[in-house]
Formats: C-alpha cells, structure tokens, sequence
C-alpha cells in the first residue's frame, strides 16, 4: 500500500495545478481577457509552487513527512474550492495562487521520503510510479476540468477538483505509513549548517546545479506545449472545443504506461543515457505538432509528455544521488523552485513569441530550450573523478 499512496500523492498534487489549461479560450471569452492574461491562471500556481518550495524544504527538513504531506493535501482543496466563487480573471488568478504555495508541501517531501524508505536500487522505480501518479493526477484534472466546464460551467470543475482532493487527502492519511527508516531529528547547536549555508553549498555543487537547470527546462517544455497549442488547435484548421482539447490530454496515459518500464531501465542504462534518450523524444514529439494532422499532432503530443515523464523521473534520482544527505528535501525545495520556474515562464515568455510568429515560433524556441536541457545533463550530470589521497591519514582527519 505504500507504493500506491505515493502515487496517489502525486495524483493529488496535480490534480488541480494545470486544470485551466483546456479552459483557456473559454476564459478569455468569458472575462474578455488577453492569452497572456488567462495563461497567468496557470503560471500563478507554478509560481505559488515556485515560491513556496525552499521554504518548505528548511520548515520541514526535521518534521515527520507524513504530517507534512497530509496537512499540504489539505490546503491544496480548500483554495481550489474557493476558486469556484471568482467573479473576475483577478479573484481566479489570487485562488490559483495560493493553490499553488501548498503543493510544495506534497511533491518536495514525497521525494524524499522515496528516497528515505526504499533501498537504492528501487529508488527509480517507485519514483517512476510517483511520476506516473502526477501525469494521472494532470490527466484526471486538465479533462474533467474541461469536460465539466463544457456540460456545465467552469465553476463546477473547481468544486468536484477540490472535493477530490479533499477524498484523497483522506486516502493518503489513512494508507502512507509513518517513515521506518528516518526519525525526526532534534538539530543540537551548531551540529548542522544552517538554511543559507545550505543553499550556497548547493550552488557550489556542480551536479546539483545541472540538476535543477534541467528540471527548469523539463517543465518549461511540458507546460509550455500544453498551454499555447490550445490556441493553435481552437483555431482553423482544427476547431477544437473545450471538451476536444481536454481530450487531448489522454496522451497523459501513455506515460503511465512508459515511464514505470523507462524507470526499470534507467536503473540499467544510467541517469545521463535516461535522461538523453527522453529529451530527444520531447523534441521529436514538439517537431510533430508542426504536421497539419490532428492524429500526427496528438502522437507528438504523446512523444513530448512521455519524454518529459522520463526525465523528470530521472532527474529526481539525480537529485538523491547529488544532494548532501542531511538536506535532501532542502535539495528537492530548491529543485522544485527551478522547475516551476520553468512552469511559470512557459505560461508567459511564448507568448513573445506567440505573436511574432504564431505556434511555429513557439515550437521553435521550445525545441531551443530542450537543446540546452540536454546539453546541460550530458555536461553536468558526469560522475565527479576521485583522486585518491596521498596520505591516507590525512583524508581520515578531514
């Protein structure tokens, strides 16, 4: 049961955060709002997230993980409820917000405590099966969202997405055990460096650093792709409606088919060789949407998600492997600040681009930015070289 609650932690975690995505030409209909206005309903939970995350990394680095993932799933529903009583794009935008401050709380701590409970050598395993729970939990979200909105209204999707959450909020609480392999740690004076000179050390680390470069650029890809082609595919020749465009995101369930086999084989193969496999599938799926076939369009679709579930998956291992062990959710905070930083400038920097020259400019710069993302893992992501000491002794007094 253990496996099972932390993949359903990650489909709480995501259920709500980019359920406006499909609604997009809906509300900038309906609150007579730019693109780049509605996106911000998107980038305002990633930049919750975003700024949230280093804080909860230092606040609960010593707390009981479950605690602090229970209380998180909490305060996710209860903002998404409240959003159902927006009566302008700014009220919308405020509840999006704070959606986004708790996820933190879920998705830094899981990390962890995946790589605190399980052995090593299953660590990419049960990550694999937590990310297949986020791209379920988007799935979930981005269609019932749409679906619903398109029977009913846009307010109904918020109230059954926050009531879900509060239903498996429940479920994690009663089936995550209480960590056997970590114990809360009462810090003494001194014993421990504190949050600053945590992070300045982590900014020194080379590996690290790589690390949370591309876990920018992975997101950056994913919600870069799913917000703007909603445009491009409610516009002619496509026509898309609300409920079309949500179906869209069945593509999401490929990846849960893909990423658990692609966690066993990163085992295999390697993080760097993973992670370079997955990008360049992301790109090759994002050059497919360029085809004037909608069924060529959603196998790119299909390339692109799986390929960022993979990485994604791979780069969370990389994050175990390269942050200090005393300040591993510290690691992940800051991991996923970078990454939903990529999220929050993917809901608003194509929009340049956008309107210089449509969905084929976009396309453009995102494929760029994939590119960089794989030069820096192949790059940052090598083993450190160990030089043996001279004297022995010497390295045992260090």
């Amino acid at each position: 049961m253990a496996a099972a609650a932390v993949t359903l932690c990650g489909v709480c975690a995501f259920l709500e955060l980019y359920c406006t995505q499909p609604l997009l030409p809906l509300l900038a209909h309906l609150f007579h709002a730019s693109k780049t206005g509605v996106g911000m309903t998107v980038s305002a939970a990633t930049l919750g997230v975003a700024i949230s995350a280093p804080v909860f990394g230092a606040v609960t680095e010593r707390l009981a993980r479950k605690r602090v993932i229970v209380i998180s799933l909490l305060g996710v529903s209860i903002p998404t409820l409240l959003a159902a009583t927006s009566t302008s794009l700014t009220q919308l935008i405020f509840w999006r917000f704070l959606q986004g401050i708790m996820v933190p709380g879920i998705i830094a701590v899981v990390v962890t405590y995946i790589g605190e409970e399980w052995p090593p050598e299953r660590v990419a395993l049960i990550m694999s099966f937590y990310v297949s729970g986020t791209a379920l939990g988007g799935f979930m979200g981005r269609i019932s969202a749409g679906i619903l909105a398109d029977y009913y209204s846009w307010r109904v999707s918020f109230l059954v997405l926050g009531s879900a959450a509060l239903v498996g909020a429940a479920a994690v609480a009663m089936w995550l055990p209480h960590g056997h392999r970590r114990t809360a740690i009462q810090p003494k004076a001194g014993s421990l460096p504190t949050f600053p000179y945590q992070v300045q050390a982590m900014f020194r680390n080379r590996r690290l650093v790589a690390t949370f470069a591309v876990g920018f650029n992975v997101l950056f890809s994913l919600v870069g792709v799913f917000t703007w082609i909603t445009f491009y595919l409610s516009a002619a020749p496509f026509s898309l409606s609300i409920t079309a465009l949500s179906s869209l995101f069945f593509v999401y369930l490929i990846g849960l088919i893909v990423t658990p086999g692609a966690g066993y084989l990163i085992t295999r193969v390697g993080l760097r060789a993973g992670i370079g496999g997955a990008i360049c599938c992301s790109i090759a799926g994002v050059l497919l949407t360029l085809m004037h076939s909608l069924p060529l369009v959603i196998v790119g679709l299909a390339m692109l998600s799986s390929g960022v579930f993979v990485a994604q998956t791979a780069s969370q291992s990389h994050l175990r492997v390269a942050a200090p062990s005393g300040a591993r959710v510290t690691a992940a905070g800051i991991y996923i600040t970078c990454y939903y930083l990529g999220g929050t400038a993917a809901g608003v920097v194509p929009g340049a681009f956008w309107a210089f020259g449509k969905w084929p400019a976009c396309v453009a710069f995102i494929v760029a930015m994939q590119l960089l993302a794989l030069t820096i893992a192949v790059i940052g992501w090598r083993e450190p070289t160990v030089t043996p000491p001279a004297n022995p002794m010497a390295s045992a007094a260090m």
